[in-house]
């Protein structure tokens, strides 16, 4: 276990896994639930042309709502489900190569970046299928006229495809018109967003959190400090690695294939603020899920330490 300042880092070796992968799953799921109406609406933001559906994510979520119901904020949630497997998957690579970075440098922030990086690595080659379909599903209903797939009446009416039933349509359209490779569109862009993305949020994570521990009184709990420490590393690593997001949306709901073609077009129609098209909403969705990802990570680190260890520690 690794003293960092005045917070505890409990490293791979100090965990249970049986323990820490039950809880894992369970808490990946809460995250999903938390945050999934913020990511439809973000979804929606960035490929939209201007302001042509939604003026803002307030807007968005107002205009949903009243239009499409709570179901509407929730479309796609059931495929999108299934990122639990790279959600463990990103956790798992990111411990692991925190302890093998450390045989070699003790510094934090080189682990971090280099697990933080690697991590979304091996995650985003899991995920990016299920957000290929996720995200033309969220498109449906007041964004399906943005979109190159729509869902059939009849999958749309009948009860029994209301979830699954419009998933196979959508994957049915996306083998038919790109083959296996349309599940991987924008896989470069998620790449190029989400590794930049998880190798800031980790050192921004561990220095806020080290430099809130110093200004905050001794006996405040580190769950708290770590708490606040998620959203601000949050924000940060969202607004630096937005513009590549607004690109990346585009090229997977609209089938692009050129990620440079993408980003001039979006600046010659829109200019520089179309890059940060969707921010509050990634900001908006990032904090919760900081909020709740810290927590429930840190929690479930402790709650996964060793019996031998518990006694030890003092939070």
């Amino acid at each position: 276990m690794q003293q960092k300042g005045n917070i505890q880092i409990i490293e791979w070796e100090d965990l249970d896994k049986k323990k820490f992968y039950s809880f894992g799953i369970f808490m990946t799921m809460a995250i999903r639930v938390t945050v999934y109406p913020a990511t439809l609406i973000r979804t929606r933001l960035q490929v939209q042309k201007g302001k042509s559906l939604y003026s803002g994510t307030f807007d968005a979520f107002f205009k949903i709502l009243r239009t499409e119901g709570v179901r509407g904020l929730y479309r796609g949630f059931m495929v999108n489900t299934f990122t639990i497997v790279s959600g463990q998957a990103y956790i798992t690579t990111y411990e692991l190569v925190r302890t093998y970075v450390s045989q070699y440098s003790e510094a934090n922030t080189i682990k971090s970046v280099v697990a933080g990086g690697s991590a979304s690595l091996v995650a985003q080659s899991i995920t990016v299928p299920i957000d290929v379909v996720s995200q033309q599903l969220m498109m449906q209903g007041q964004g399906e006229h943005l979109t190159r797939f729509r869902l059939g009446s009849n999958s749309e009416n009948r009860k029994s495809a209301r979830f699954f039933g419009q998933t196979r349509n959508i994957v049915s359209q996306i083998f038919a018109a790109d083959g296996f490779r349309g599940f991987y569109r924008g896989y470069v862009a998620s790449l190029l967003t989400y590794i930049p993305n998880s190798a800031a949020w980790w050192p921004f994570y561990h220095f806020y959190a080290e430099q809130l521990s110093i200004l905050a009184p001794s006996d405040c709990p580190h769950l708290v400090l770590q708490a606040v420490a998620g959203p601000l590393a949050a924000a940060t690593a969202s607004t630096v690695t937005n513009p590549m997001d607004v690109v990346r949306a585009r090229v997977q709901v609209e089938g692009r294939t050129s990620i440079n073609q993408t980003f001039r077009e979006l600046i010659r129609e829109e200019g520089c603020w179309g890059l940060t098209k969707g921010l509050s909403a990634r900001i908006i969705s990032s904090a919760p899920t900081a909020i709740v990802m810290v927590v429930g990570y840190e929690t479930l680190k402790k709650l996964s330490l060793r019996p031998e260890l518990v006694d030890s520690r003092h939070w």
